[in-house]
């Protein structure tokens, strides 16, 4: 994210330059001056929303990646979880067997 900030801000820096620079080194008229001013001006707003664009697709493709990789972990989780609950019941149904015998050898 960082590369396309520090694109988006060359391009303004460079279009301010270059239309400051062309102001006063032009050998043109004001009139035309003003239209490659304008010109120069739209071209920069493109540049920059094409870079906004770009922007938007790399969060899109990261968030994407992301809930991917979580989907993955909670799966893991959930399996984990699902093994040690079916140990936790093999160990309380051996208890509760045992519980069975004891009790059985108490009835007469």
């Amino acid at each position: 994210m960082s590369k396309n900030t520090n694109t988006a801000l060359g391009l303004l820096l460079g279009g301010a330059i270059g239309a400051t620079l062309g102001i006063l080194f032009a050998p043109d008229k004001g009139v035309n001056t003003r239209k490659k001013l304008k010109d120069d001006a739209i071209a920069t707003k493109d540049k920059l929303a094409d870079s906004a664009l770009q922007l938007k697709d790399q969060v899109a493709s990261t968030i994407t990646s992301q809930k991917h990789s979580l989907d993955s972990q909670l799966e893991t989780v959930i399996s984990d979880a699902s093994y040690k609950a079916d140990d936790v019941i093999t160990t309380l149904e051996s208890k509760l067997k045992d519980l069975k015998a004891k009790n059985k050898k108490l009835q007469k």
